[in-house]
């Protein structure tokens, strides 16, 4: 395989100082009300809405009155809404008819079939080379070498915390949330750990490339995949020719299912294990925070009986809900809740909306730290391509937390988080805290 990436380098050439793939903003009028037009009318895909906190009302109305819902027009094109929990666990399970196939447009609202723009991934795949490509990196995630992980975790933890400053405002984003998964994916991949600033740059120009206010020029997206990928190269490389060793390259570059990738198909995957062991974790690890900090009584609960904190972690991911979305394409023509699905129609799974859906969450717009079946959310999908890493991901949160209760009595946030301008990632860029001994 070629190590180089330069049809990367001549795509940001080509389009440096152009629009590319920048979006244009569309704003949105906060006092806006989505029960005033109709139906057809409402594009709850606009990132604006989800940065400015203003889902809950769009999704609510669709949930009621239109959970199988349609937008003819939207910045992404048309798409349809599915919005309830149990309709979303079924087209979720359904991948014989809901397609996540890359050539088709893959797994977000954003893909366009037969793009460049979407690369070959395991996630972007169906069986049965989805299958295949997703069991060579499974050993990283069994309860044995989970259970490994954690002992690390732990001491990692511990030290960025200690390194806190005390009653005094910082930003708990870079400090705690980004600092703590940055060093985790520089073990999981293997790679020294004064590179791990560098993945998260990667990782958060692909979480980012939707926002006109991260990615102002399409050349800057192009020119950090070549600059990922050729890193990466150089590393499979090292690793193809060396004894397997347990990370996440080397399950990579040794596996009969994944050793013969090309250079589009390694770049993929290495961008879906960065950003799946990025974003998910630090989100929740944000969001976790900060609802706390709306719910006070449940940081009291917390405080009082610490143990809490093994519902709370599942409570958190579902609060959050870190992907808010996943998208499919349809197959062939079928009936779906009394509605025609067109083959090649883009179906929008929207898993924010399914986590509020009161027909099967109690309270659901409560943060509630002791419900009784906290892991019945949404936010790691269902089917085949369930979240590999979700138990990683709840193992971080929950000894990051542990290790917060043994050092804080409060954990303060100072100001509103900014958030993404994205309808993907329910992400926290930053976040002010102060912390009291």
């Amino acid at each position: 395989m070629a190590e180089n990436y330069d049809h990367l380098r001549e795509r940001a050439r080509s389009v440096s100082g152009k629009s590319g793939r920048v979006r244009q903003r569309i704003a949105v009028d906060p006092s806006f009300d989505p029960w005033s037009v109709p139906l057809d009318e409402l594009n709850v895909a606009n990132p604006e809405i989800f940065r400015q906190e203003l889902w809950p009302k769009y999704f609510k109305r669709l949930r009621d009155e239109a959970p199988v819902h349609y937008t003819a027009d939207s910045q992404y094109g048309a798409y349809w809404s599915i919005t309830r929990f149990e309709d979303i666990m079924e087209v979720d399970k359904r991948h014989d008819v809901f397609s996540s196939d890359f050539t088709m447009g893959g797994i977000t609202i954003h893909g366009r079939p037969t793009s460049m723009q979407e690369l070959p991934m395991f996630i972007q795949m169906d069986p049965p080379k989805h299958d295949a490509q997703r069991m060579t990196v499974a050993p990283m995630f069994t309860q044995r070498s989970l259970a490994e992980l954690e002992a690390v975790i732990r001491e990692r933890a511990g030290n960025i915390l200690d390194a806190l400053p005390r009653n005094t405002e910082f930003d708990w984003v870079p400090e705690v949330s980004v600092e703590l998964t940055s060093r985790m994916l520089a073990t999981l991949f293997d790679v020294p750990q004064e590179d791990r600033k560098t993945l998260i740059r990667w990782s958060n120009i692909v979480s980012n490339a939707d926002d006109p206010d991260y990615i102002t020029d399409a050349a800057q997206f192009w020119e950090a995949m070549a600059e990922c990928g050729e890193y990466f190269a150089h590393m499979w490389q090292s690793k193809k020719s060396a004894e397997p060793r347990f990370d996440l390259l080397s399950m990579l570059s040794h596996s009969p299912a994944t050793a013969d990738m090309d250079r589009r198909e390694l770049l993929g995957n290495v961008i879906l294990l960065l950003v799946g062991g990025n974003d998910t974790t630090r989100n929740s690890i944000s969001g976790g925070v900060h609802a706390l900090n709306e719910f006070p009584d449940e940081f009291a609960k917390l405080r009082a009986n610490p143990a809490l904190v093994h519902s709370m972690v599942p409570e958190i991911i579902r609060w959050q809900t870190p992907l808010m979305h996943m998208r499919r394409t349809v197959m062939q023509d079928v009936d779906f809740r009394g509605h025609a699905l067109k083959r090649g129609d883009k179906v929008v799974m929207w898993y924010l909306s399914g986590n509020r859906d009161e027909r099967v969450i109690d309270d659901p717009d409560r943060f509630i730290i002791d419900r009784k079946d906290p892991r019945h959310h949404l936010s790691f999908g269902f089917g085949i391509h369930r979240c590999l890493g979700n138990r990683l991901a709840e193992i971080q949160v929950r000894v990051l937390w542990e290790e917060i209760l043994k050092r804080f009595s409060r954990v303060e946030v100072r100001a509103e988080p900014v958030r993404a301008s994205s309808s993907l990632f329910r992400a926290i860029q930053s976040m002010l805290v102060a912390v009291s001994a």
